[in-house]
């Protein structure tokens, strides 16, 4: 007898401070999107699982490697892209699973390999923040 798929919801993937980190880096990349003229990225509130739980893996793989770079965290966020389905194309269409940056880290434009600098400075400042309380 087959089992049913299993379904992953954000409140699934983790729980706690991985979670809290991953909403705070998400609005924190919403506002550099912003910044840079894209204002398709949605508050996450209203952003979908899938999205949410790709932020909670990148928490979750920077506080399992503390000393990982903005380039390792490109590499895993590709991998699980990857794992999932998602494959380059021109434009990120959630749907067909496309993605412009489904490219090594070395081929990224400077501002969307901002993205991976940016995402690791929050998530150890925030840790720098819980250890100083």
């Amino acid at each position: 007898m087959s089992q049913a798929p299993q379904t992953t919801t954000v409140a699934m993937a983790t729980t706690g401070l991985a979670l809290s980190i991953a909403r705070v880096a998400h609005e924190v990349n919403r506002a550099y999107c912003q910044a840079l003229g894209d204002f398709t990225q949605t508050p996450w509130e209203s952003a979908p699982d899938w999205q949410k739980i790709s932020a909670v893996k990148g928490v979750e793989f920077h506080l399992a490697n503390p000393n990982a770079g903005p380039e390792a965290s490109h590499d895993s966020w590709l991998a699980v892209k990857q794992a999932d389905g998602w494959v380059f194309g021109e434009k990120k269409d959630e749907v067909a699973k496309t993605h412009p940056c489904m490219v090594p880290f070395n081929y990224l434009p400077p501002e969307q390999r901002a993205k991976d600098f940016i995402f690791r400075g929050v998530i150890h400042a925030i840790l720098r923040e819980q250890a100083r309380t």
